[in-house]
């Protein structure tokens, strides 16, 4: 029996802006847990194909990347074969070609046992798309983050101004429909709230406020487990 399955995991599922990477961060540092943005890994993937000029359809060429990714994070940065790529993999373009290689059956694959690998003492939260209903089944709590299209593309206009990147409020809701449709409607891994997933509205309320809910889902979780 592999001893991993013990290392609790707290999984947050969501569509793009819904605020679960900075809730998931925040609830990992509370409790001293192991941190994995899945997403990053997808968006690392496309930088890297783009910078080697593969296209972005070359399934098994992106697969093969994917394998062998040479990628860190250290201290809230996020490192590409040794380049500090923090800001580059959150630019639009990127996020859009991670949304169209996630698509690809093979790079999923390829980047299954790399996500895996993050589940280590003391417990992992791990942010993404499919990690309540894919990567960690067995999380022993499940959140699914949503807020409305508009609250969302609200919250990527501002980010993306303080960082000093162009940002069209139009645009931004227009892509942000247009990812969650292809999140939703591809055949290998589907965005979707897990059957046993508490449904998180972040529309209205404060990163904080999430994280408080969700701590408190956690601790349930826990004295549920310990009477079972």
């Amino acid at each position: 029996m592999n001893a991993s399955v013990n290392i609790p995991v707290i999984s947050i599922d969501g569509p793009t802006a819904s605020g679960k990477g900075t809730v998931a961060h925040r609830v990992a540092k509370q409790l001293g847990f192991h941190y994995l943005d899945s997403g990053a890994l997808y968006r690392l993937t496309a930088l890297s194909a783009i910078r080697q000029g593969i296209d972005l359809w070359e399934e098994q060429q992106i697969a093969d990347l994917a394998r062998v990714l040479p990628c860190r994070f250290e201290k809230g940065h996020v490192y590409l074969a040794g380049d500090d790529v923090t800001d580059a993999v959150r630019e639009e373009a990127i996020g859009v070609a991670a949304s169209k290689i996630a698509v690809l059956p093979l790079v999923r694959k390829a980047l299954v046992e790399l996500q895996v690998s993050f589940r280590q003492t003391p417990g992992l939260v791990a942010d993404g798309r499919d990690m309540g209903t894919v990567i960690f089944p067995d999380a022993i709590q499940k959140v699914f983050l949503t807020a409305s299209v508009e609250a969302r593309a609200n919250r990527r206009y501002k980010q993306l101004i303080e960082k000093g990147f162009p940002a069209n409020m139009e645009d931004l809701v227009k892509d942000l429909t247009e990812r969650d449709a292809r999140d939703m409607a591809r055949t290998e891994a589907p965005l979707k709230p897990a059957p046993d997933a508490f449904i998180l509205d972040t529309s209205h309320i404060t990163a904080n406020e999430a994280v408080h809910q969700i701590l408190s889902l956690y601790a349930i979780a826990l004295r549920n487990q310990k009477t079972i």
